[in-house]
């Protein structure tokens, strides 16, 4: 049975990573400190043999006992909420997290795939994102913090490849979405399903013409799979390039969440948030066979069944 680490397994991502290597036959260890992940994400999974999850920071010295065949580094924030609140552990992560899973994989002669993210193209000035476009990034900007330390990630990873031989592959996610994302993470989704179940108001930044393009996890999940199994170690995007702007988004949800007190509201856009993002997924059509086959009002509807479980309404008097 191979073996797999995952970091940030009791996340978001990381669990329905769990999932998929445990229905291919792997086996695997999970490993997350728990700062933004929940192990209720992963408790289904911690009677069966084949899984074993490890309460620790992988800022500091990681030791994995036995052999190991894959890594996936996937520790870190990655909502606006937790990494504008948490800056420092955010870079850190990217940064001392990265090298030691890293150095985990020389040690061990593990393949890792690593989680960057579209984040590294900033607020782009070219459209749909390719890979080879090096992006406008704001490194003393509130968001410089993630966009650095993952831009960070690509570039250590690329030298311990070049340096060390390791064998390595690089992720850029855009946009994703599912179950188990948490209620109050900051990002577009879980806030707009949160605040129409709610009956809140649905908070738009700006004018609502700053687009985005969401990918179901399932489809993220398999480009995962795919790339890490493949032999192509230089970025691929993986999203769906289905690009709607934010205030279409929320008009979409109102109406399948069909709560008459919401609509949605206009706030201030916050400084250096993206106007435009789209992937750019011809590589990952060519060199993975990969496609996202989930559209958005199915990925949706199978989303809100999810939040209408753990999101709690005010009682009303």
């Amino acid at each position: 049975m191979k073996r797999v680490l995952i970091t940030g397994a009791a996340g978001f991502l990381g669990s329905h990573l769990c999932d998929r290597f445990i229905k291919e036959g792997y086996h695997v260890i999970g490993m997350d400190n728990l700062l933004t992940g929940s192990l209720s994400n992963i408790e289904h999974l911690f009677p069966l043999e084949q899984f074993e999850f490890h309460h620790h920071d992988i800022t500091k010295y990681v030791h994995v006992p036995g052999e190991l065949d894959y890594i996936l580094h996937f520790a870190s924030p990655a909502s606006p909420i937790d990494y504008l609140k948490m800056p420092i552990q955010t870079m850190k992560v990217g940064a001392l997290g990265t090298h030691n899973m890293l150095g985990v994989a020389k040690a061990k002669n593990a393949r890792i795939l690593v989680a960057s993210t579209s984040e590294v193209y900033g607020d782009p000035l070219i459209h749909p994102q390719v890979e080879e476009y090096w992006g406008n990034v704001n490194p003393i900007g509130p968001r410089g913090c993630y966009d650095e330390a993952k831009r960070f990630l690509e570039a250590i990873t690329t030298a311990y490849r070049t340096y060390h031989k390791v064998e390595t592959r690089i992720i850029r996610i855009f946009n994703t979405y599912g179950p188990r994302m948490r209620v109050n993470d900051g990002r577009v989704l879980p806030a707009f399903f949160s605040q129409a179940i709610r009956g809140e108001g649905l908070t738009v930044f700006g004018d609502g013409s700053q687009t985005r393009a969401f990918c179901y996890v399932d489809d993220l999940v398999e480009g995962i799979y795919r790339l890490l199994l493949s032999d192509y170690h230089l970025p691929v995007n993986i999203g769906n390039p289905d690009e709607i702007t934010i205030k279409e988004f929320g008009e979409e949800v109102l109406k399948l969440v069909g709560n008459p007190k919401s609509k949605l509201i206009y706030k201030d856009l916050p400084k250096d948030d993206p106007k435009k993002r789209r992937p750019h997924i011809a590589k990952a059509q060519e060199i993975l066979g990969w496609n996202p086959t989930v559209d958005r009002e199915e990925g949706l509807k199978r989303t809100y069944e999810y939040f209408k479980t753990v999101v709690k309404v005010p009682e009303t008097v």
